[in-house]
């Protein structure tokens, strides 16, 4: 039996949903509070509202400085 709310179907979580603080359990199965098809969520990585899961920083690569405000900080002395 398909989970409906307000006329939208919802499919069971996904495996990696599991820890999550918006699954809903109705009926013995689980399903998620916010995204009614869980798996294309996590098709493309991580979940965007998965909150057991941390978001990583890339600084392996250069930090963008705005110029401007380069030029500026410079003027300053800073």
């Amino acid at each position: 039996m398909a989970y409906v709310v307000n006329g939208i179907q919802c499919q069971p979580i996904v495996e990696k949903c599991d820890g999550c603080e918006r699954v809903k359990a109705v009926d013995n199965e689980k399903y998620c509070g916010s995204y009614p098809v869980p798996e294309k969520k996590w098709a493309h990585g991580v979940c965007n509202f998965a909150t057991h899961v941390k978001a990583e920083k890339d600084t392996g690569g250069k930090v963008k400085i705005n110029p401007l405000k380069a030029s500026k900080r410079a003027a300053r002395g800073r």
